[in-house]
């Protein structure tokens, strides 16, 4: 008994097969793997060009033709490929997941021509059930001629019924597929959808296909045709953008790699776009468009393009919608950059006009690229704009009028400082847009000897002229009044001369002042816990600055007033109008402090004409 327990324990279990249940297979296709039922044609398409394909290998004078039929309700796909036995039949259309092209298989022995198909014949036709209830395929090989013809038929519930033909019912090899609509999916089989889909997909397949008696490839492709001259060239290419895109392009650039074997244009966007935007690109493979939506296949920088191309090397993903990320596509991916980057180069060098154009529109996308090369950054320094105190100016040109190129690291911060800059002879590039304080900060590796400096309050209050001692002194009760009313928002008050007249008050600050500012805010809001904690962060930032100008008559007038609250209210003004000057965010104690002013200053006009 123990023995024969022991026989039956090391006994081999006996093997099952899964069971696959097609209706819930459909459903998985349709909502989870393909993005639109429309795939259906993209995959008859591609059994069609790769039975073809595989009959040339053998035939290189074989037919090349795909005929589609289509009526309300129903489809007909004929090709004149390799055609199919009984024995293929039962092995690629009865076993999902097994492809025409592994060994063994129906093109057993044409190792060298695998690389040209599309893609797999049996999950290829099962996809057809996402708008077919029905599917027959009638098939005769040409591989085996003497060979009767073949009839598979399926349903969608999972069967279907394999039987032999005479000979008549198929006389020339190649493979007809009769598709029946399934309830509610009559639409994608009807003439005009079956035809917009097979020049969608099919446009540049190498073989004869057509709808009806329409044609559906468009060869050469438009970026292998010859034309007459460059400029001829161009206005075909931005008519073919137009069709494709919807837009006409500010130029093209020719995005032919042999060694990648990509074949396609780029289209340079006629407006701007956020960096931020994924850029998303069309790509055929092999002749059938894969996706219009691929990403990733353009570095980051080159968001101002939209390409189309056709590619032998790239591997797609199991969906065949999108384009797998691996070593081939980043390297396609940096050739492809650098054809982009040479097209900027030869503009440079070549085409000062249309590279003008084109920076008035994507600079940001050029400044993003020369951040991370030199030799870019070398080209287009004569050229990439910059706001300065001089105007818009290149590094270039800028770095030729001043010795030290000053830079401030925000918007705010150049506005502050920006008119008395520009009145005292400090020039001052603005680089708080993006990308354009690292550039300013790169300059003296592509230009030796050239200064940079960050531009902060010190700088620009040792620029200003001092008041002479005596009238400061003069002027004593007046600062301190002022300085007291401004302390609690961690201001300093200071005296200067300095053009242009009509500029009463400039409020300078920095980062490091900000800093403070809000550590001190937090303070004051924090229990005593975090106040102490807080205050055991203060640090030497300096404080921001008041800087009033001793030439303003408004100045002048303020600081003979006698009456200490009054001076602070007009104070607070000057402190708000310098704010407002700067088109700096106003914090909610600088709000305050506005409308206090501002009622007081009322209040005093209001009681003088009373005492009139």
């Amino acid at each position: 008994m123990d023995s024969q327990t022991s026989q039956s324990s090391q006994a081999s279990p006996s093997p099952h097969t899964f069971q696959v249940d097609l209706r819930g297979l459909v459903d998985l296709l349709s909502h989870h793997l393909y993005s639109s039922p429309k795939v259906y044609l993209r995959e008859l398409l591609q059994n069609a060009v790769d039975a073809i394909t595989a009959r040339r290998a053998e035939q290189p004078d074989a037919p090349a033709r795909v005929r589609l039929h289509a009526q309300e309700g129903t489809l007909r796909v004929e090709d004149s490929g390799v055609g199919l036995t009984e024995a293929d039949v039962h092995t690629l259309l009865a076993t999902i997941g097994r492809s025409s092209k592994r060994a063994g298989g129906l093109q057993d022995g044409l190792q060298e021509v695998r690389s040209d198909f599309l893609g797999q014949f049996g999950i290829g036709l099962l996809a057809c059930f996402v708008v077919a209830e029905r599917i027959r395929v009638v098939s005769r090989s040409a591989r085996t001629p003497e060979a009767a013809p073949v009839e598979w038929t399926a349903s969608d519930d999972g069967s279907y019924t394999v039987r032999t033909l005479p000979h008549e019912a198929r006389p020339e090899p190649g493979t007809t597929v009769h598709l029946t609509a399934r309830p509610g999916a009559g639409e994608w089989l009807t003439p005009e959808r079956v035809l917009t889909l097979a020049r969608d997909f099919g446009s540049l397949l190498p073989y004869d296909v057509r709808v009806g008696d329409e044609a559906v490839t468009d060869l050469p492709a438009p970026w292998d045709r010859p034309y007459p001259s460059p400029a001829t060239r161009r206005v075909a290419l931005a008519r073919h953008c137009h069709d494709l895109f919807g837009f006409t392009p500010l130029d093209s650039i020719e995005l032919t790699v042999p060694l990648a074997g990509v074949r396609g244009v780029a289209y340079v966007l006629p407006a701007a776009v956020s960096p931020a935007t994924r850029a998303t690109h069309r790509v055929h493979l092999k002749g059938m468009l894969l996706t219009e939506r691929a990403e990733q296949l353009l570095p980051d920088w080159a968001f101002f393009v939209r390409c189309v191309l056709d590619t032998d090397s790239l591997r797609p993903t199991a969906s065949r919608e999108a384009l797998y990320e691996d070593e081939t596509l980043a390297a396609v991916r940096e050739a492809l950059g650098e054809r982009i980057r040479s097209w900027l180069t030869a503009l440079a060098a070549g085409d000062p006009e249309r590279l003008a154009a084109f920076l008035s529109v994507h600079h940001l996308g050029v400044k993003s690229l020369a951040r991370h090369d030199k030799d870019m950054l070398r080209t287009m320094l004569p050229w990439l704009p910059f706001e300065t105190t001089d105007g818009q100016l290149s590094l270039e040109e800028f770095a030729q009028r001043h010795p030290v190129v000053h830079f401030t690291r925000t918007v705010e911060e150049y506005r502050q400082v920006a008119p008395i800059a520009s009145a005292q002879g400090v020039g001052v590039v603005n680089g708080g847009y993006t990308y354009d304080s690292d550039l300013v900060e790169a300059l003296p590796s592509v230009r030796p000897g050239t200064v940079v400096a960050e531009l902060d309050t010190d700088t620009v209050t040792a620029h200003l002229d001092a008041v002479d001692p005596a009238d400061e002194l003069a002027l004593s009760g007046f600062l301190a009044a002022a300085r007291a009313r401004l302390d609690p928002l961690g201001c300093d008050v200071v005296l200067r001369a300095f053009r242009p007249l009509s500029v009463p008050a400039l409020h300078l600050d920095d980062r490091s002042a900000r800093h403070e500012q809000a550590r001190a805010e937090a303070e004051a809001q924090a229990d005593d816990l975090w106040a102490g904690i807080l205050g055991s962060l203060r640090g030497s930032a300096p404080r921001a600055r008041l800087v009033l100008n001793h030439l303003n008559p408004l100045i002048r007038r303020i600081s003979s007033l006698g009456d200490p609250e009054l001076i602070g209210t007009a104070t607070e003004s000057l402190y708000g109008q310098a704010l407002l000057m700067a088109q700096r965010p106003l914090r909610p104690a600088d709000s305050a402090l506005l409308n206090r002013a501002f009622m007081g200053l009322l209040e005093w006009a209001t009681n003088g004409e009373e005492g009139r």
